[in-house]
């Protein structure tokens, strides 16, 4: 239903800024803490192992946790005051929730975050004594007032597009609209009712995608933190069961990706979208808290989490046993985990996607493709449907705005965008093969052959994990923010990476060409290598090594590299100079390899060698490994195929792309997902 604007429309657009971490986004609370809150921040440990198998002893550990802690500054940290509300024990800090509602009713970027709460708050303790009434009544009014969808009145610059932002909006208009079925919401003059019917077609098209196919944002340990909390919520509160049982369902995959791609509860996977924070020390990570609610291992942060209290809460979704094993289960010979996710747009009418048409254009923007060639006229209508040219995300866009209706007009826009591709669709995240080789020491995740040469915006390529802080990973930088496709925020230009079981090899060739949305100017590579964070660090013939436990890396530059000793980053930083350049790495343990000083020195002793963008590794572990910047990946001269995964490809776990079912099997633990059925058959529940 579009709605026509037939009066000046608000403006809520306020200062806007890139932001470098969802820890960026605060709210600013009402008032004083009430006598007897919490004063002060009590630290969580760091568990490396589960540190209880019972979930409720689990659950308690982290209720325990939020009542001794004040909510943090963030845009989440109010949900700490659910859990005080849950548990019956106060003082609420009811500034801090009145803080989320001022900050939903500004409408900033992000309120659709805020916002899952407080409708938490009122479908599960609107008679709780800890909440007075005046404050139900202002958070019933937010709901009633709110901008659900952009085609509703209303300037602002909130970001709705983003595939963890769909459900979210979507989420939570269904459930305002179910809990107001029969009033009339007084931005969009529909009733609840209305509501509903609008936003479960976009609800059941998004479950719907994400089982078949996974999430664009592929294991994203900031924004499945978001996907998680929307999912509960229609678990917990929507009494529509076929809706209710396909977001347990999601949430069954979801959890079953970050079991399939933590180590000790770091999520130290390749990941869709990331930030310079959080890929740099798994603490941080927004996914750690629930990490160690649901497995056990990980830490209680609360920098970025919401998720974790929205499961504590929740009265219907309970983890599948198999999936809680999985995530501490890593043989000792190892176990590699294949997988494809996401879309290519090229293919959009497979899955029943017309990009001429407005809401499928719109599920096509939840791959950030703003400005593919198939989709940028599509989006360009959006523009103008949305009132997108006074949005301050899309300021770039405005600027040119003559140019593009021009070019639109005589509908060279196409062909402008295919010229332009490399650099102007560096957003975009279609679909992807990840390949994570994990051992009780190490783990090394890779985005295989991913989108080489073109721009890159927030996906991580690749990491080496061996404990929280003690990761491994190289990037092109495009520029010194820490903004996308900046210093260690993506790419300025992405990598050829490929990854065969424990070695790694990456080749880089920074773009020169001037861009449209972003020109390079840096043209060297990097690499992140914190020296504190590991027990031993050697350097010898062109080799960085380093020890954490009984797990290895070695890191070798083609270009050579120097330590980074000034700001910051130093210690933790190897600059390679030249932007073209390949580094290679390969990871051992002790159990495999021996001592440190045995793998150096068989990775000291393996013949290496150049031409051009190529390499020829013969590696200790795996044999010879040759690859570069065009051809295939060969391992002992067998080409290696690095694309057309599976859905899930793994000894627990193997299911074709798209899956009709999804059946998970360790031990007497087991798990039979169908989506289109609505079945969901557990052997048993943490």
């Amino acid at each position: 239903m579009r709605h026509t604007i037939s009066k000046p429309e608000k403006d809520y657009n306020g200062e806007f800024f890139e932001t470098g971490s969802v820890t960026d986004f605060l709210l600013k609370k009402t008032g004083k803490p009430p006598a007897g809150y919490p004063a002060r921040t009590r630290a969580d440990s760091y568990a490396p192992h589960p540190f209880s198998l019972s979930y409720e002893k689990r659950r308690n550990a982290f209720l325990n946790h939020c009542l001794r802690n004040p909510a943090g500054p963030t845009i989440k940290g109010y949900y700490y005051e659910l859990a005080r509300l849950y548990r019956n024990r106060g003082p609420v800090h009811q500034g801090a929730i009145m803080g989320a509602l001022d900050y939903i009713d500004a409408r900033k970027d992000c309120a659709d975050f805020v916002m899952l709460g407080i409708v938490r708050l009122l479908y599960q303790f609107r008679g709780t004594r800890l909440v007075g009434r005046p404050l139900l009544e202002r958070a019933e009014r937010s709901l009633l007032s709110f901008k659900y969808w952009p085609d509703e009145p209303g300037i602002d610059s909130m970001c709705t597009w983003t595939e963890n932002h769909q459900i979210m909006f979507s989420a939570n208009e269904y459930l305002a609209g179910q809990r107001f079925p029969g009033r009339t919401f007084e931005n969009s003059g529909m009733t609840g009712a209305q509501k509903m019917d609008r936003a479960r077609r976009r609800i059941m098209q998004w479950l719907d995608l994400r089982f078949a196919t996974g999430f664009s944002e592929w294991l994203s340990h900031v924004y499945y933190d978001e996907d998680i909390t929307a999912l509960v919520n229609l678990a917990d509160f929507c009494s529509d069961p076929v809706i209710a049982r396909g977001a347990t369902i999601v949430l069954d995959t979801l959890f079953l990706d970050m079991a399939l791609g933590s180590l000790r509860g770091v999520f130290g996977s390749s990941h869709g979208r990331s930030y310079a924070k959080e890929k740099r020390d798994g603490l941080s990570e927004s996914t750690t808290d629930t990490q160690k609610l649901m497995f056990g291992m990980g830490i209680f942060a609360g920098a970025d989490n919401m998720s974790a209290v929205t499961l504590a809460l929740s009265s219907r979704y309970r983890l599948p046993r198999v999936i809680f094993e999985i995530a501490s289960h890593v043989p000792e010979e190892g176990i590699e985990n294949r997988q494809r996710m996401g879309i290519r747009i090229r293919e959009a009418r497979r899955w029943g996607l017309d990009p001429g048409k407005p809401d499928d254009a719109m599920t096509l923007l939840s791959l950030e493709a703003y400005t593919h060639p198939l989709t940028i006229d599509a989006v360009m209508g959006l523009f103008d449907r949305y009132r997108w040219w006074r949005n301050n995300f899309f300021t770039m866009f405005a600027s040119k705005k003559t140019l593009l209706q021009f070019l639109r007009y005589t509908k060279l826009l196409p062909l402008l965008a295919k010229i332009m591709e490399k650099d102007i669709t560096r957003n975009v995240r279609e679909e992807v093969d990840v390949l994570t080789f994990r051992t009780p020491d190490y783990m090394l995740s890779c985005a295989q052959d991913y989108r080489k040469g073109y721009g890159g915006d927030q996906q991580h390529i690749w990491q080496a994990t061996l404990s929280p802080r003690a990761v491994c990973f190289t990037t092109h930088p495009g520029h010194r923010e820490n903004s996308s496709g900046g210093y260690w925020v993506g790419s300025g230009t992405l990598p050829r990476a490929v990854q065969h079981r424990n070695v790694l090899v990456a080749c880089y060739r920074a773009s020169r060409m001037p861009g449209i949305y972003m020109t390079n100017r840096l043209f060297f590579t990097h690499a992140w290598f914190p020296r504190t964070e590991f027990d031993e660090v050697r350097e010898l013939s062109g080799w960085v090594f380093g020890r954490k436990g009984d797990g290895f890396i070695a890191l070798y530059s083609r270009n050579g590299y120097r330590w980074q000793e000034e700001g910051e980053d130093a210690g933790c930083e190897l600059i390679a100079p030249g932007r073209k350049n390949i580094w290679i790495c390969e990871m051992g343990r002790a159990k495999d390899d021996g001592s440190f000083d045995e793998f150096i020195r068989r990775i000291v002793a393996a013949a290496l060698s150049f031409r051009g963008l190529s390499v020829r590794y013969h590696s200790p572990s795996q044999g010879e490994v040759r690859f570069g910047w065009r051809g295939p990946l060969r391992v002992n001269g067998e080409k290696v195929s690095v694309h057309g995964y599976e859905r899930y490809g793994n000894p627990c776990v193997n299911a074709p792309f798209p899956p009709d079912e999804v059946r998970v099997t360790l031990g007497k633990h087991s798990l039979v997902l169908d989506f289109g059925r609505g079945r969901r058959e557990v052997s048993d529940f943490v």
